[in-house]
């Protein structure tokens, strides 16, 4: 059996309080600056993975650093205590590491972690990848959309999972608008699209002018603070958010019952997976990239997969294909913790169909 580590860390200040409940009593700063003094530690170990052809277990990893920190911290120090935490999963029996959330962000995307570890490495990113497409493509036709008829916008569309979102939904769009802040980067993007897949894609900087007809959005930038606000998207948007933190704001589930945002990347696990530890998932389900991370090691592929900014189709596609014969799968919607039901899904449709007809009338 080929086991595996996650590295995970708090993804807000808040979530330190989950491992050490005295926390809760501070304030931010001086959470902060009791995270900074301690080092990467085990959380727990994960059991119960198994599909008709093989099994593995793992453990989770912690680095102590919040997303604010990881992004503020000299990068050096950062990469540091995340290849010490690699090592801590390489010396439980790990033959392959995932790196969770901002740790697959800093630096080069996990390429600098990789030279400096004796074990392979991956983000995840490339079944992220696969299940953020597939998640929004679903979620569009529950609302009664069709992809080749929709208005698809990518937002951080020059980061490594945002391009190959945008070239494989730009085989089927009808139109498609491509957001990050570097116009440089953007407009060499667009190109590759135009000649890669025929798509003359629109390009911007501006969020807000981005959306104002976008129908799916995927979002997957690498801010600390939300990008989407809740008057920025129009009546039966579908908004697919697999950015950690999340770029999609609260306000948008508390003002908008006419969206539907979705999280990217839910996964049901096979076999009786217990991680022995809340990540705020329901049961047997995981995040995509700490999926990706156990198919390698029930493949025995004890190589580095997704690294760096530069994913490709056919690495997305090969881990979709390795994923279905090991019996992971999409596991419904989530949005902010809780389930997307049926019925919370008719109801967004409706609302959504209620506020464009008010809008053709105004």
């Amino acid at each position: 059996m080929h086991k595996f580590g996650f590295i995970i860390h708090p993804i807000e200040y808040e979530d330190v309080s989950r491992k050490f409940k005295i926390m809760e009593k501070f304030p931010k700063r001086v959470v902060e600056g009791f995270t900074r003094l301690l080092p990467p530690m085990k959380v727990s170990e994960i059991t119960g993975v198994k599909s008709e052809y093989a099994e593995t277990e793992g453990w989770f990893v912690a680095v102590p650093l919040t997303s604010e920190q990881m992004l503020k911290l000299p990068e050096g120090y950062v990469l540091n205590k995340i290849i010490k935490a690699v090592k801590i999963a390489e010396n439980l029996g790990a033959e392959v590491v995932g790196l969770g959330a901002m740790t697959s962000v800093v630096g080069d995307a996990g390429i600098t972690i990789a030279k400096n570890s004796n074990i392979a490495v991956t983000t995840g990113n490339s079944y992220t990848v696969a299940t953020a497409v597939e998640g929004a493509v679903k979620a569009a036709e529950m609302m009664g959309k069709d992809v080749r008829d929709s208005h698809v916008a990518v937002i951080g569309a020059t980061g490594s999972i945002g391009k190959v979102c945008a070239e494989i939904l730009s085989r089927d769009a009808k139109y498609m608008t491509l957001v990050a802040r570097n116009k440089e980067k953007l407009q060499n993007f667009r190109d590759y699209l135009l000649t890669k897949t025929g798509m003359s894609a629109h390009i911007t900087s501006d969020i807000k002018e981005a959306l104002e007809d976008a129908d799916i959005i995927i979002t997957v930038t690498s801010a600390v603070d939300t990008v989407i606000k809740p008057e920025y998207l129009k009546p039966g948007a579908v908004v697919c958010d697999v950015a950690r933190p999340r770029d999609v704001s609260k306000e948008v589930a508390d003002k908008r019952d006419d969206v539907l945002v979705i999280e990217g990347g839910v996964v049901q696990v096979p076999g009786d997976v217990d991680f022995h530890f809340n990540f705020g998932f329901p049961p047997k389900t995981s995040y995509a990239c700490m999926a990706e991370t156990m198919i390698l090691a029930m493949e025995g592929r004890i190589e580095n997969y997704s690294l760096g900014r530069d994913l490709t189709v056919e690495q997305v596609d090969e881990i979709s294909k390795l994923a279905k014969k090991h019996g992971f799968k999409l596991a419904g919607f989530r949005s902010f913790e809780r389930e997307v039901t049926m019925e919370k899904i008719e109801s967004v449709r409706k609302n959504a169909k209620k506020r464009l007809q008010e809008w053709k009338f105004a």
